[in-house]
């Protein structure tokens, strides 16, 4: 289902939308909900590195280590 989200931008956001939007020759709409679902998956990211930082019982190791435990 979808839903119909209004939200208001600069004139500067909107003049780079239209350019995008005629560039790639897709809907500004499609442009919108795919930098709005690339932002959002990377914040859920950022925020369970984050946890995972503030977390003192959460052992860190080196990509060095990692690698090695994965057989990169």
């Amino acid at each position: 289902m979808s839903k119909i989200i209004t939200f208001r931008v600069t004139e500067e956001i909107s003049e780079k939308l239209d350019n995008l939007s005629k560039e790639l020759k897709r809907e500004k709409s499609f442009i919108i909900k795919s930098a709005l679902e690339q932002y959002l998956n990377e914040y859920s990211d950022y925020l369970i590195a984050l946890d995972r930082l503030k977390n003192k019982d959460d052992k860190i190791i080196t990509s060095e280590d990692l690698r090695k435990e994965l057989g990169i």
